[in-house]
């Protein structure tokens, strides 16, 4: 990290602030311990006016601009000195690397305090068993964080294994308890001795955290376990059974369909105004993908560069179009004025995003699931002839109770089966119930089949809003794919699929490490192999 300076050069302050965006996709910006802004769910642009660095950030709920006077890295943070617009002091902000700003000793005390009280409450709840072993500490040969508290809860020969989450920690890390369960669950099984059956488990969550466990829950293999979830209420010290079956089985709603083709023609004007912009060897190299019927990104191996909007204007009912640039979630307008601004920025991604390229760089490493997306989806046909390479959405918007997901990818095979694909580049110990998520809701969708006019049979909620046009979709439940480099598949990721209901047809897709200059199989595990 480059180093504070006495007088940062405009182009200097962006760059540092730029490279620690890339470096920290999670990170969240924060005003007197306050979070603003989480990035991942933010969007940003840097700009230059008047000799200034402008430092603009928005998102559902505020919207932020301040110009930049220095950069002071720290060992925890980016501290970004500010000031407002026409205000004569500066203020300070801080970029962290993500958002739980839990001092080490609060987040261990808010820990210890949680498992004595699921101590006592387990004790009082399930009179007549043991509880045994409490305890959160760290063990990375088998994945277990402290953020749980794991243990045992004993009857005579029989035994379940227990996990609970504070109401402290983040939703995600609430969210993945079911993950981390079935690891000890399988954990207890192994090293438990002769005599000793492990039953099933038990997972407590906070009140009101329950829906997602629960929807995970209900399709688990429950042949192979006995799993129960409760919500712990901590204030009242009351635990309630929460009956997944029922709160699992919920409703999905998807995005019409649009016509690319209708996007890119739309947009075309922008289009060629962004590629005009370009040199012409990087022409060929890059995607025209259409997001929307109303906006179409320009990509490098996956990352958006700049984006073309559609739009109505603010004071007439007439169309305007709005053309941004900037990588990731970084939007800068262009106009004449950013113009070289634009050029540079292409020049950089450009020279640093290719094949090749220094895996060190910021722009290299950026969203490499986009990367990895966009060879899938060039390269599906030969990769997978069994599925239909001309039929293949990315980044299909599923929405379940409100909550918005993104399917990585979602087509059919030759049989008009659904498949939903599910790509990781990196480890990821959730990716086996993460891709379960969107698995639920895609078959929710198929399952909604209902009759319209002109058609002889009912037709899937996919067909009725307009994908997989002029194809007949199968009743049969999607197949659900989940794909990572071989050696970026996480140790834990088959332990957690041998646990996933048998009426889940899943495949685990192990790709070739170097699947940026060649996309290739190396080994496949299918739901048919393995059992719990």
């Amino acid at each position: 990290m480059p180093s504070a300076v006495d007088a940062p050069s405009v182009a200097k302050l962006a760059e540092i602030l730029e490279e620690y965006l890339a470096a920290h996709p999670a990170a969240a910006l924060l005003e007197d311990g306050r979070v603003l802004f989480d990035m991942r769910l933010a969007r940003y642009s840097i700009t230059e006016s008047h000799g200034r660095c402008l430092f603009q950030l928005w998102n559902e709920e505020r919207n932020l601009m301040r110009a930049v006077v220095e950069l002071q890295p720290r060992a925890q943070c980016l501290r970004v000195m500010t000031r407002r617009m026409g205000a004569p002091k500066t203020q300070a902000l801080e970029l962290v690397p993500n958002s739980d700003r839990r001092t080490p000793t609060a987040r261990d005390s808010a820990r210890r305090n949680y498992q004595r009280l699921l101590d006592r409450v387990l004790t009082r709840a399930f009179i007549g068993s043991k509880v045994d072993g409490l305890r959160s500490a760290m063990d990375l040969e088998h994945s277990f964080g402290p953020a749980y508290i794991r243990g045992r809860m004993l009857r005579g020969t029989a035994a379940e294994a227990v996990i609970g989450v504070g109401e402290a920690e983040s939703a995600s890390t609430i969210d993945g308890i079911l993950t981390l369960g079935i690891l000890w669950l399988d954990h207890c099984r192994q090293k438990a001795d002769a005599r000793r059956h492990f039953g099933g488990l038990k997972v407590i969550v906070p009140k009101g955290g329950e829906r997602t466990t629960a929807e995970r829950m209900s399709w688990l293999n429950h042949a192979a376990a006995d799993f129960q979830l409760f919500t712990l209420d901590e204030r009242s010290e009351e635990l309630v059974s929460v009956d997944f079956r029922d709160i699992g089985n919920r409703t999905a709603r998807l995005i019409h369909a649009f016509s690319p083709q209708a996007a890119l023609e739309r947009c075309r004007p922008g289009i060629d105004k962004v590629l005009a912009l370009l040199q012409p060897n990087a022409k060929a190299r890059i995607e025209i993908h259409p997001r929307s019927a109303a906006e179409v990104g320009l990509m490098l191996h996956g990352l958006e560069f700049a984006r073309v909007r559609q739009g109505a204007g603010a004071h007439s009912f007439s169309q305007q179009e709005e053309i941004t640039f900037g990588a990731g979630a970084n939007e800068t307008p262009l106009t004449e004025e950013t113009e070289s601004l634009c050029r540079e920025l292409c020049a950089r991604l450009f020279l640093s995003r290719h094949r090749d390229g220094a895996h060190k760089d910021p722009l290299f490493r950026m969203q490499p699931e986009r990367w990895l997306e966009s060879e899938f989806r060039a390269g599906l046909s030969k990769l997978l002839p069994s599925l239909r390479g001309d039929q293949l959405y990315s980044q299909v918007p599923a929405l379940s109770s409100g909550d918005r997901g993104m399917l990585d990818l979602l087509t059919l095979d030759r049989n008009g089966r659904l498949v939903v694909i599910e790509l990781k580049a990196d480890e990821d110990l959730h990716l086996p119930l993460q891709a379960l998520d969107y698995w639920i809701r895609v078959r929710a969708l198929n399952a909604d089949r209902q009759r319209t006019a002109g058609n002889d049979r009912p037709l899937s909620a996919f067909e009725r809003e307009g994908y997989f046009p002029g194809t007949e979709v199968s009743l049969l439940p999607p197949r659900l794919l989940l794909a990572a480099p071989a050696l970026r598949i996480h140790p834990a990721n088959l332990p957690v699929l041998r646990y996933i209901s048998s009426e889940v047809d899943w495949e685990l897709i192990a790709i070739s490490e170097h699947w940026r200059q060649q996309l290739q199989i190396v080994f496949r595990k299918h739901s048919s192999d393995t059992k719990a």
